[in-house]
């Protein structure tokens, strides 16, 4: 008499999520792409009046190193402020708390002013939404413009950006993040995220 032991059953293979390359965005000059948007907004401030009260403000990283040009470019240095998102995402308990949190720093008074707000990467709209929540906690601006270097699209927030470098469509598996060297030059990269399966 023959006994048939029956197989083990298979165990279903394993995917991850593992950035899988990194590459410099070649197509996408930074520095060119910054020049874009400055000009964009210097065209602003020398043609309209109601720029008087003018300040920015940069959301930490990428966009507080974008900042901090333009307000050499429009000597706007006293009125320059810094914004970290972190604690003001509405997806802050699921993301937890990001490693490298910079602080807020608003050192100009919010009221009646005309606040650029400067990102690197415009996506979802949600760091959008949590940094004009965290300004309208240090008073209440006359008016909020917005700057990004990238419009990635994407939204979940009906968020619009009034000056863009450039506008692309990316995968939702891939990243793009801006560097700023020693020396101040900007660069991008694109990282990718890829399923990789376990068998």
């Amino acid at each position: 008499m023959n006994l048939i032991t029956p197989s083990a059953p298979s165990t279903p293979a394993k995917k991850t999520m593992q950035p899988v390359r990194s590459r410099q965005a070649h197509e996408l000059d930074a520095e060119q792409l910054y020049r874009n948007l400055s000009e964009q907004i210097k065209q602003l401030v020398h043609t309209n009046a109601a720029t008087k009260n003018l300040a920015l403000v940069g959301i930490h990283s990428g966009g507080a190193w974008l900042a901090q040009r333009l307000a050499k470019e429009l000597q706007l240095d006293e009125r320059l402020g810094f914004i970290d998102v972190s604690f003001y995402r509405d997806d802050y308990a699921q993301r937890g708390l990001h490693p490298d949190v910079k602080p807020t720093h608003i050192p100009f008074d919010v009221d009646h002013a005309t606040i650029i707000l400067v990102d690197d990467v415009l996506y979802t709209g949600r760091t959008t939404r949590a940094a004009i929540n965290e300004l309208f906690d240090y008073g209440r601006p006359a008016r909020i413009l917005l700057a990004a270097l990238i419009d990635r699209g994407g939204r979940e927030l009906p968020v619009a950006a009034d000056f863009v470098a450039h506008r692309a469509e990316f995968d939702a598996n891939s990243s793009i993040h801006l560097h700023r060297a020693a020396d101040g030059v900007l660069t991008l990269t694109i990282d990718t995220i890829e399923a990789i399966d376990h068998a």
